[in-house]
């Protein structure tokens, strides 16, 4: 993939980096979504379903059915239950990132979108890392208004995430989503102009 750039793209809950990756998408880029290859996990793929209602059995509803509130609901308690969770599904799901990013080796940008793009080691895929960063309170209101969690379920899994600055620290680009949508935009833009100009070189 001479000429193929691949940017990990991450944040925290309520940022707006779902949103970032609509963004990339409707610029033309091939968008890989870790969290929708997660879900296919858990409702197709027969060997992690498997693996999943062994490791969890109150998270099974029948025998190859997953209850996904449920299981975040256990994995968000503990700290060991989420790490023993990320074990089962992550080998999984990075052959699944592997072969998307073969299907499109032809593209000029291919974005990762990984909540756990640190965490999981998962940004050494990429020639260029992307955290969307917002203010706490915004995080809080915008994951609330999505999943319907209260204040204190938001916090609680906040912490299961590697803190916001530690991302900013090691991301090489910042996406500020903290003010009005258009300004993200621009600096959606600005990154992909920047981005063609190197795949160029």
């Amino acid at each position: 993939m001479p000429n193929t750039i691949i940017l990990g793209l991450t944040g925290s809950f309520g940022t707006g980096k779902t949103t970032v990756a609509g963004w990339f998408a409707r610029r033309g880029a091939k968008v890989i979504d870790a969290d929708a290859i997660t879900r296919e996990l858990l409702t197709r793929h027969k060997k992690s379903i498997k693996k999943v209602a062994k490791a969890f059995p109150h998270a099974i509803l029948n025998q190859d059915r997953i209850d996904r509130k449920k299981l975040a609901d256990i994995v968000f308690q503990n700290p060991r239950e989420l790490k023993k969770l990320t074990k089962i599904l992550h080998p999984e799901a990075l052959k699944e990132v592997r072969k998307q990013i073969s299907l499109y080796k032809h593209a000029r940008l291919i974005v990762l979108d990984v909540p756990l793009l640190f965490e999981s080691g998962w940004d050494r895929l990429a020639h260029v890392t992307a955290v969307v960063t917002a203010r706490r309170d915004q995080q809080i209101q915008r994951t609330r208004k999505r999943s319907g969690l209260s204040k204190t379920a938001t916090l609680k899994r906040l912490k299961f995430q590697l803190p916001l600055q530690s991302k900013i620290r090691l991301a090489d680009i910042i996406i500020d989503n903290r003010g009005p949508l258009r300004n993200t935009r621009r600096q959606v833009d600005a990154i992909i102009h920047r981005l063609g100009q190197r795949s160029n070189t």
